[in-house]
């Protein structure tokens, strides 16, 4: 079985990924994009760069997202994260779940990205129009296997 990218340095491309997904068993996609704003903790935001340990990363979303498929009988099910730098209205994660009815895709799409925030080690680091930048704000990582700034 091949493994899907979790990760990429590249734009996400929202209507790629839905055509991908689409299925005739499908009877609600719900779609989460994770955008970069311009305003955080009441400064104005200039860009933000996000870092993974990578392998983990993968890996991570990978098993969060085939735990939500059997969890929900999802007929498909994606996560996509962005890494480095992404400009204001830059899409940084997408989640597109399907099933046959909406409240499974709802409640998947969900469970994803909830758990995606917590667990996977990637790291924002957001730069602010005033010179300054500060860590974290991304998640709150507990993986053991590793430690990172934050």
């Amino acid at each position: 079985m091949e493994e899907i990218q979790c990760l990429t340095y590249q734009a996400i491309d929202l209507t790629t990924a839905m055509a991908e997904l689409r299925s005739p068993l499908t009877g609600g996609m719900v779609i989460f994009s994770g955008e970069v704003r311009i305003n955080n903790k009441g400064k104005e935001v200039d860009f933000l760069e996000y870092e993974a340990y990578e392998p983990m990363a993968q890996k991570k979303i990978t098993e969060i997202v085939a735990e939500a498929k059997a969890k929900w009988n999802l007929n498909n099910a994606y996560c996509l994260h962005r890494l480095g730098r992404l400009e204001i209205s830059d899409c940084a994660i997408i989640v597109i779940t399907c099933s046959v009815h909406r409240a499974e895709a709802y409640q998947a799409n969900r469970y994803i990205i909830d758990r995606v925030k917590e667990e996977v080690p990637i790291w924002k680091n957001e730069h602010f129009t005033d010179g300054t930048n500060e860590w974290g704000n991304n998640n709150d990582c507990k993986c053991a296997e590793h430690k990172h700034h934050s």
